[in-house]
């Protein structure tokens, strides 16, 4: 009996935790996009830490562990929240971590020669995650409101919030598997592939910062959401996808 009850609380943790941040099918589109742009140096180095796994298939690695309380130091890692008006490098780092630190901390071991193979294994798939997360606007919120997860609101008449809309309704609603929606993006051309390219974690977290400004603007409090809202922001939804695997496959190119 102990072993069903077990059995059942890990999977109701592992499910919640699965449904926070651009749900499943978000974080394996970014790990389907990022391997197109891998050089044959970073893939060779990649296949042999992660035994011939996709990024895909590892991206939800870091929400999965959230069930074993070993793992609870890195919960801060998922998120950064700081104020409207301030930039990231403007306000005092959280002293739990936070997304920008988690992936500098997870570059710095994978770096590192000292650091062991199963080391950087874990970082990698952990990096993998993070990159999606920063993506993410929601989760470069408002501490306030804790990104978004208190503003409540009604997607087609069920209760959800404004981080919820964006880590999953969006995208699960859409009713694609991850390869599908990977392979539906808009092509870009080499002039947008560079644009996205360029600039760091840094410049990044402030552009996704900018995004959830306005997205704070979309919506009020208690508001019914359908169509109109997907329609009028599903391609922020698509670009933010495709910045994620671009920009996480320049990280691990420079990285390896």
């Amino acid at each position: 009996m102990k072993n069903i009850i077990l059995i059942l609380f890990l999977i109701t943790n592992l499910t919640s935790a699965n449904n926070v941040v651009w749900s499943k099918t978000g974080h394996r589109v970014i790990g389907e996009i990022a391997e197109e742009y891998l050089t044959k140096r970073a893939k060779r180095a990649i296949d042999k830490l992660l035994n011939g796994q996709s990024l895909a298939s590892v991206a939800n690695f870091a929400d999965e562990i959230k069930a074993d309380s070993t793992y609870r130091k890195f919960s801060a890692w998922h998120y950064v929240n700081f104020p409207a008006e301030s930039k990231y490098t403007e306000v005092e780092p959280s002293a739990y971590g936070d997304l920008i630190t988690g992936i500098q901390k997870c570059i710095a071991i994978i770096k590192n020669r000292a650091s062991s193979d199963q080391e950087k294994t874990f970082y990698l798939k952990m990096l993998i995650h993070l990159v999606g997360d920063l993506h993410q606007p929601m989760h470069v919120g408002r501490l306030e409101d804790k990104g978004g997860n208190d503003i409540q609101v009604q997607w087609f008449n069920r209760g959800s919030n404004l981080h919820k809309i964006w880590d999953a309704n969006m995208i699960d609603d859409y009713g694609m598997s991850y390869t599908e929606l990977a392979a539906s993006l808009p092509k870009l051309s080499n002039s947008q592939l560079e644009i996205i390219e360029k600039g760091d974690i840094l410049d990044w977290v402030e552009e996704s910062q900018d995004i959830a400004n306005k997205l704070y603007d979309s919506v009020e409090v208690g508001e019914k959401l359908y169509y109109r809202y997907s329609y009028v922001w599903w391609d922020t939804v698509e670009l933010q996808l495709q910045k994620g695997g671009i920009r996480l496959a320049k990280v691990l190119n420079d990285l390896f």
